[in-house]
């Protein structure tokens, strides 16, 4: 019993301590593009982001998750309650301690691929190659590729268009003002169709597809409309922050979707191995699905809040600053290209990061001013690290289970 105890309060410190990077580090995905463009400051940033994400962690998170993240490994590798117990513990930190040097060299890694790697690291120590599912972990690497070249295709294509229909003409602001609806409209849609697919809650309303398209839609042609109302009502103050004035408010919006979105998804990457650990000292065996108290989500937001408040300047600033210039346009079609790719992929079944995406999309709109407008010595940089996530996060893992199961 004092074994288990030990372990679950290991497993509160370091499942807080994994919630404090994915919000150091992910923070990124959601305002990276809005404190380059100017659109909001870094301060302002940190503080809707820490915000939302508690919110989203804590009233949208999953209140059930997988006992093995993603499915990357066989269920029978946690039929022992005393390994199951030291493997979620391990990978848990392993993850934790990649996504904190990530963070601290100032680069987006995929939190989500931390942990998938960590539990290949555990499944190998524990079963060898046969408990991997190697055609899920094909699928992660494949999104390596995938995720940011859908999106830079994505955001080049919407920069482009807000060029030949705005920014290209001279009257480019009444310009803005009657392609408004459109803009935010489809927007929108993409949010709430995210949303309805992405979110926990969302897949908790099991909507099918045709209704949920249907539903999206009418609430994108109602905001559309009443955007459009709300830019000429203040049309003065508009038309002294010409069109980036208009988009940025549409970029602030889509920032806070991310944001809140972040902390629904992302929080099971640290809350999810605490869980499976909480559940064994109080029932003893796992199930393939295990109930998550809202207390851990809470927790875990909190945790992530904490991350961003602490460390999420950094990788901000890469993402946001050093790959290429942002403006309002460029800002939205990064967050656009995201969100889009993002929904697309998930319901392809492609296992994409929004990290990536984010990137992607910040390449794009970069690449749409040409191509000696990206920084490529730090894309370089963020490619690798990507590359390295699931190695270095396994083999971690691999080290810390050792060593635990010799201590403990």
């Amino acid at each position: 019993m004092l074994f288990q105890y030990t372990v679950l309060a290991l497993g509160f410190v370091i499942g807080f301590y994994m919630a404090w990077n994915i919000g150091a580090n992910d923070v990124a995905n959601s305002m990276a593009s809005a404190v380059g463009a100017k659109a909001i400051t870094l301060r302002q940033a940190i503080f809707i982001a820490g915000i939302l994400n508690i919110v989203g962690a804590a009233f949208i998170g999953a209140h059930v998750t997988d006992t093995i993240r993603k499915g990357i490994l066989s269920p029978e590798v946690l039929g022992d309650p005393h390994t199951a117990i030291l493997g979620a513990l391990s990978a848990l930190l392993a993850a934790a301690l990649w996504v904190s040097f990530a963070t601290w060299k100032s680069l987006p890694v995929s939190t989500t691929h931390s942990i998938v790697g960590a539990m290949v690291g555990f499944g190998l120590t524990v079963g060898g190659v046969s408990v991997i599912d190697w055609k899920v972990l094909g699928a992660v690497v494949a999104s390596w590729v995938i995720s940011p070249i859908f999106s830079l295709g994505i955001s080049f294509i919407v920069f482009k268009i807000i060029v030949r229909l705005i920014l290209s003409k001279k009257d480019a602001y009444r310009r803005a003002v009657q392609t408004s609806p459109y803009f935010i409209g489809i927007t929108v849609f993409i949010v709430a169709m995210s949303f309805i697919f992405k979110t926990p809650v969302g897949k908790k309303l099991a909507v099918s597809s045709h209704a949920s398209i249907l539903i999206a839609a009418l609430i994108a042609v109602i905001v559309g409309i009443a955007g459009k109302k709300l830019i000429k009502a203040f049309q003065k103050d508009q038309e002294e922050s010409g069109v980036e004035g208009i988009f940025r408010k549409i970029q602030i919006g889509t920032s806070c979707y991310v944001a809140l979105a972040q902390g629904a998804n992302d929080v099971a990457n640290a809350i999810g191995p605490l869980a499976l650990i909480y559940f064994l000292v109080q029932n003893g065996s796992p199930g393939a699905k295990i109930p998550v108290p809202f207390f851990l989500l809470l927790f875990g937001g909190v945790g992530i809040a904490t991350g961003i408040a602490m460390g999420g300047a950094r990788v901000i600033k890469t993402v946001g600053e050093r790959i290429t210039t942002l403006s309002n346009t460029r800002g939205f079609a990064v967050d656009f290209a995201a969100a889009t790719t993002v929904l697309i992929a998930s319901k392809m079944g492609l296992p994409v990061s929004t990290t990536h995406a984010a990137v992607g999309g910040v390449m794009g709109v970069g690449m749409a001013q040409g191509i000696e407008a990206v920084n490529f010595n730090i894309i370089f940089q963020i490619m690798i690290y990507w590359v390295l996530t699931v190695p270095i996060a396994a083999a971690t893992c691999v080290l810390i289970f050792k060593a635990l199961n010799f201590i403990l």
